[in-house]
């Protein structure tokens, strides 16, 4: 009787220490799906916020009027490129300060928009200012002006550092 009595006190005891494990095994599993579902929702959201910040940026600058200023450095520039501001009609709008890794992705062939507005058709004055250090190390600040023809149509701007000279191109 003892033997029996050992026997069903150690199998009670025995589901005792199982039954937290199966318990915890469920919440795991529904916790994984919990996460994944987490993961596809935080996907959807991203991909959604990406198409509205496109459809905004149509509704703020439609294609006829659209201007587009991009800055780039020629190739193999050595110069360090500290900051840029950018006029258009005499009005600032555009100012950037260049981080190390800005930087480094111009000098090895990236472009920066760094100015996207509205503008009517016609002649406009742009002025680019570019300060920086030469190769040598030694300070440097080129001002240069251009007339840019805005014609029906987005239009395309890259201001290209050479050296210490600023040259403008149509894209």
């Amino acid at each position: 009787m003892y033997k029996v009595l050992k026997t069903i006190i150690l199998g009670i005891s025995t589901l005792f220490l199982m039954l937290p494990a199966y318990a915890q095994e469920a919440p795991k599993e529904q916790n994984k799906g919990l996460d994944e579902q987490v993961q596809e929702i935080k996907t959807d959201v991203l991909s959604i916020a990406a198409e509205l910040n496109q459809l905004e940026e149509k509704l703020l600058y439609p294609s006829d009027t659209q201007i587009a200023i991009f800055v780039s450095l020629a190739k193999d520039e050595k110069l360090r490129l500290d900051a840029v501001d950018i006029e258009l009609d005499g009005k600032p709008v555009a100012h950037h300060l260049y981080t190390f890794k800005e930087l480094e992705a111009l000098q090895k062939g990236g472009v920066q928009r760094i100015h996207v507005g509205n503008v009517r058709t016609g002649e406009h004055a742009l002025q680019v200012t570019v300060m920086g250090k030469s190769e040598g190390g030694s300070d440097f600040q080129k001002n240069e002006s251009f007339k840019i023809t805005k014609n029906v149509g987005p239009k395309l701007v890259g201001v290209v550092l050479n050296g210490k000279t600023l040259t403008l191109k149509d894209w």
